[in-house]
């Protein structure tokens, strides 16, 4: 019981800024360079980290923390392994949520949509721009496969560090970028007393209509 009642009183009061209708521009990518920008001048932790909810084909969910690496005027791009667990389900279910928390302005942002792979082409140039390790990882890790131990893995990482001695790195083909294409992205506030800003963008087809939520 002692313990139920110490979570329950972890309690933040927001109070940092305000969110109105006409601080927010119409395209709501464009929003979100304003308030990324905003995150990255305040040194947010880990800004671009966004959790990424996918769903198996049958409505089961799973959510796990990635990366955002770039904003596209039409979305928000990651890479990743296409064969681990959310590759699979993203072929199964294309429909994915983002969600980015910045603790330090007190604001989170909720994005909806569908979800594609990016032109090779794209995905080569950033592969290229990793770091050493980073790409002879890629080649290491059978993503979310079961492995018998953790030797496996640095056994694998000599070998493949063999194999491509003096070699140029490429791309393996089950890696590459996805884009996520908004139809709704959500602007959250934290304000006191729990009655937060929320300002709800929703794609009718030919533009983005506006609407504030009830907190």
């Amino acid at each position: 019981m002692s313990t139920h009642s110490s979570i329950a009183d972890i309690r933040t009061t927001y109070q940092k800024k305000t969110l109105n209708e006409k601080d927010v521009v119409d395209d709501p990518i464009a929003q979100f360079q304003i308030w990324w920008d905003e995150a990255i001048a305040s040194n947010a932790a880990e800004v671009n980290a966004m959790t990424l909810a996918t769903a198996s084909k049958d409505g089961k969910p799973s959510a796990r923390t990635v990366l955002l690496k770039g904003i596209h005027k039409n979305g928000f791009v990651f890479f990743t392994n296409y064969e681990s667990r959310k590759g699979e389900e993203i072929a199964e279910n294309p429909h994915v949520a983002l969600l980015f928390f910045w603790k330090e302005l007190e604001r989170q942002v909720r994005i909806e949509g569908r979800i594609e792979k990016i032109d090779a082409a794209e995905s080569d140039e950033y592969f290229n721009s990793r770091p050493l390790e980073s790409r002879i990882g890629a080649w290491t890790s059978p993503q979310s496969q079961v492995i018998p131990d953790r030797q496996y893995l640095e056994d694998k990482e000599k070998a493949i560090e063999a194999e491509f001695e003096n070699k140029e790195i490429t791309r393996p083909q089950y890696w590459g970028g996805y884009v996520v294409i908004p139809d709704s992205m959500e602007y959250w506030q934290g304000r006191p007393g729990r009655l937060h800003d929320r300002i709800l963008y929703t794609f009718n087809g030919t533009g983005w209509k506006k609407e504030r939520l009830a907190p």
